[in-house]
């Protein structure tokens, strides 16, 4: 039952990363749920690395760890951008 949760958390937090960072992306839900579920661990290991206690993030519906993954989730959007030259728009 848990991996449901963190499905859903995944879905949650890559649709909020999308939409607070404007332009063009790739859509789809399988590829906003992967993004999400990325984000958590990528904001896990970041809010680790300076110190924070990031929660469970991608694990529990708290807004702790929605925080984090949707950091997580705009990270790798960010990153995408730069490395293929994504302008937004």
């Amino acid at each position: 039952m848990s991996w449901l949760v963190t499905i859903a958390i995944g879905f949650v937090a890559g649709a909020l990363g999308r939409f607070l960072m404007p332009g063009k992306h790739v859509r789809g839900c399988l590829i906003t749920t992967v993004l999400g579920i990325g984000g958590a661990a990528v904001g896990r290991f970041i809010a680790e690395k300076v110190g924070l206690d990031p929660g469970a993030a991608g694990s529990a519906w708290d807004i702790r760890s929605m925080t984090v993954s949707v950091g997580g989730v705009m990270v790798i959007l960010f990153l995408y951008r730069v490395i293929f030259g994504l302008r937004g728009k």
